[in-house]
């Protein structure tokens, strides 16, 4: 098969989508079922990167007048002729992404918010000159399209009365990631202003609007209906628990199917599947479109190409950080079952403010859940959802940030830190496995029963190079090839030109003697000394360490 369509990396507008020949995943059913359900006000919360602003895009095409009608031909939507007759290419639409509006101050902020709201104004430049406008009408709309009219709480309400008058015909508004101009304020400190002011933007526009037709709004969040929607009555909410629209946002499996078939890349589904699927909306499995796109185009530009960490790169992750610090023994305790692939039973709330997000670890629950770091694995009958991380990528970034809080916890205590390292140039066992052991108490262990015995010896290794790293004047060698094999841990101190060899076992039966001796023996079988005598080492220690758990034994060489 030849392929003529190109992979859509970042392209969230439909229009340039359908005519620059990219690969387009058809959701157009959306259309169908939103006005099969219709509701004035719908607000659908998904994760970021699941394709939100790319449907509203898609919404704006269909239904606005003056479209381009062959942009929809041979997709689904084209089969409901009667349905397109009604109403593509019928309305007056409004569409705003909020997903820009960011700044250190309200001030800041309210400015983008405005030069948002006036590039939708220019968009309608056409209204200056309409003879269905009175000269009033008109400067009213040129003070918006300036961006000099401050009281901006109306503009979507006075611009959607200008469009009803010009086209006789009431307005489809669409607002994309409503919330993100909320969370920036809650990271910035203004977060009360910004509440006032979308409260009064939303409630002009959405509840006292005789001018509108029906709204669509996107975000990841469902913040509380008293702080942003109060007093609307007919508003629907699409959370990723419902099952209407379930297949509307994200790849179902059919759809990655059928895109990595197009591209030739069939062989590489079990590596997409265990990366990017394990979302469930609703009754469906969903991957992350985002991470499958991404990851299909480095295979076309090259076939050995490993999956990687698109998704969770696209953010700071900052509330995974946030969670893992407020976390006490027994949240430690499941985290560590959720990352050993296991689910745990939480309730969560649907409805908060931002305010409320890291004020409990309940309601971080809740937050990782709907923003896309947990999944639902079916509900029990109390109500609450298991929830589990759905997939490798998500698994990854739990570990990193665990590893990152690990290192900032212990580097806060230089004195434990001084102690535990001359313990190994002391040769002192009792003191590294009291201390090692310590360590491996507190922190919150990768106990993965589905990975190799090599995987769970990762996690001891970077624990300990981590904490022999704290030696500013020691060089640390990992993996370090070393007479005939490769070395776990290599340390030269110069200051008395003592080198230092550490073999990690994992002691997968318990028995940790017998992995310690293992260890020890393979230091003697493969002559790891070899690389320290080579860069001139003249003083040798050997340890063979030996981890079950959250317990070691160690052992020192002759």
């Amino acid at each position: 098969m030849v392929n003529t369509l190109k992979l859509p990396v970042g392209i969230d507008s439909f229009e340039k989508l359908r005519t620059n020949e990219f690969y387009y995943v058809d959701k157009t059913r959306l259309i169908e079922q939103l006005l099969d359900n219709w509701s004035e006000v719908t607000l659908f919360t998904r994760p970021r990167r699941f394709g939100k602003t790319l449907s509203m895009s898609m919404l704006r095409s269909f239904f606005e007048i003056g479209t381009d009608t062959s942009l929809f031909d041979g997709l689904y939507i084209s089969q409901n002729k009667v349905l397109c007759d009604k109403h593509m290419g019928k309305y007056p639409v409004i569409f705003l992404t909020l997903k820009g509006v960011d700044g250190l101050s309200f001030s800041d902020s309210k400015r983008m918010l405005k030069s948002v709201l006036s590039n939708e104004m220019d968009r309608h430049y056409y209204l200056k000159t309409s003879n269905a406008l009175t000269e009033e009408d008109k400067s009213c709309f040129t003070q918006m399209l300036m961006g000099t009219d401050e009281n901006i709480e109306n503009s979507l309400k006075t611009l959607s009365r200008l469009l009803y008058k010009h086209y006789d015909q009431k307005v489809v508004i669409i607002i994309d990631e409503y919330d993100v101009p909320l969370d920036k304020a809650y990271q910035n400190g203004y977060y009360s202003e910004m509440v006032s002011l979308i409260r009064g933007l939303f409630g002009q526009a959405l509840k006292t609007n005789d001018y509108l037709q029906f709204a669509v709004l996107t975000g990841c969040l469902r913040i509380s209906k008293e702080s942003i929607f109060t007093g609307l009555n007919n508003f629907e909410v699409i959370s990723i628990l419902d099952t209407q629209y379930d297949e509307c946002f994200g790849f179902t499996d059919t759809d990655v199917r059928k895109l990595l078939e197009y591209f030739n890349q069939t062989d590489h589904y079990s590596e997409v599947k265990e990366w990017y699927d394990g979302y469930h909306f609703g009754n469906t499995d969903i991957y992350c479109p985002w991470d499958v796109i991404r990851y299909c185009k480095s295979l076309c530009a090259d076939p050995d190409a490993l999956p990687q960490d698109y998704w969770s790169n696209s953010s700071g992750n900052a509330i995974v950080r946030s969670f893992i610090d407020k976390a006490d023994v027994q949240t430690k305790d499941e985290i560590e079952r959720l990352i050993a692939g296991e689910y745990i039973e939480k309730e969560i709330s649907q409805e908060l403010t931002y305010d409320e997000l890291d004020k409990s670890i309940a309601n971080l629950w809740s937050v990782l859940f709907t923003t896309g770091y947990l999944t639902k694995q079916g509900r029990v009958t109390d109500g609450k959802v298991r929830l589990s991380i759905p997939n490798r990528e998500i698994k990854n970034l739990f570990i990193k940030k665990i590893r990152e809080w690990f290192s900032d916890t212990t580097s806060n205590d230089g004195k434990t830190l001084e102690e535990f390292c001359n313990a190994f140039m002391e040769k002192n066992t009792e003191k590294i496995e009291q201390l090692f052991g310590d360590y491996l108490w507190n922190t919150i262990s990768i106990r993965d029963t589905a990975v190799a015995k090599d995987k769970k010896e990762n996690f001891y290794h970077g624990i300990m190079l981590g904490l022999l790293g704290y030696k500013a004047s020691w060089l640390i060698k990992s993996n370090a090839e070393s007479g005939i094999g490769y070395s776990d841990v290599l340390v030269e101190v110069p200051d008395n030109r003592t080198g230092i060899v550490i073999e990690l076992k994992y002691a997968e039966n318990g028995d940790m003697d017998a992995a310690c001796h293992e260890a020890l023996k393979q230091i003697e079988d493969k002559s790891y000394v070899d690389k320290l005598k080579q860069d001139g080492m003249r003083n040798f220690i050997k340890y063979g360490i030996a981890c079950f758990k959250k317990d070691c034994k160690v052992m020192i060489g002759k």
